[in-house]
């Protein structure tokens, strides 16, 4: 507890806190306090069970009937508060589930070589079984990246081969269509894993497909 010169009276929780207050840190600024939770949007702060707990200025004569009703409201109220706080974080959270999935997509793009070969083959296959392939078309896909020493994007960039794959893809035609709609199933972008396939010379036809490609090569 801390008296101001004021006759304020300051209540800390922990040494923590009153070693904050103490070397005048702004409570708003450090992200472990309420007031910033408050202030940034994290917490609730509108709300009419918020209106209940006031300081009154008034002094109430002690009525044995009005203490126990007010003990009943005040489990109640803290109840309904809790309840209507937890809805909030539910919303307020609601989209960080897309972001996380991306960013694990992500990660398993980049980090693909570091899966072991017998997992890496599963992933391949759940991700063509995605998109309608079969588990040989996946195979040779698979065979296809690895002859070239292309795991990831990253180490596709890192040789400076996005500029030949870009160009190899466009004039690939169908030999490499097959793929630019479903490279995101695999956690890359479509464009990036048609680029891929292409600069590894990848001659990779799709099943029901062989007539419209020989006619167009």
């Amino acid at each position: 507890m801390f008296v101001r010169n004021d006759c304020k009276v300051f209540r800390f929780c922990r040494s923590k806190c009153r070693r904050s207050f103490m070397t005048k840190r702004n409570p708003r600024k450090v992200r472990w306090t309420k007031a910033f939770r408050k202030a940034s949007g994290k917490d609730m702060t509108v709300d009419a069970t918020f209106e209940f707990e006031k300081r009154r200025n008034e002094p109430v004569r002690y009525d044995r009937n009005l203490v126990a009703t007010t003990i009943r409201a005040m489990k109640r109220i803290d109840e309904i508060r809790t309840t209507r706080e937890k809805r909030f974080l539910e919303a307020r959270l609601k989209g960080s589930a897309a972001l996380q999935q991306l960013a694990d997509r992500q990660a398993i793009a980049e980090g693909i070589r570091l899966v072991p070969p017998r997992a890496r083959t599963e992933i391949i296959k759940e991700a063509a079984a995605a998109v309608g392939r079969t588990a040989e078309e996946a195979a040779q896909v698979q065979a296809t990246l690895e002859a070239t020493g292309i795991t990831t994007m990253g180490s596709l960039a890192n040789k400076g081969r996005a500029a030949k794959a870009a160009a190899a893809a466009a004039a690939g035609g169908a030999s490499s269509s097959g793929f630019v709609a479903d490279g995101g199933a695999m956690g890359m972008s479509s464009t990036a894993f048609g680029a891929a396939v292409a600069a590894a010379g990848a001659s990779f036809t799709p099943a029901g497909s062989s007539s419209s490609s020989s006619s167009k090569a």
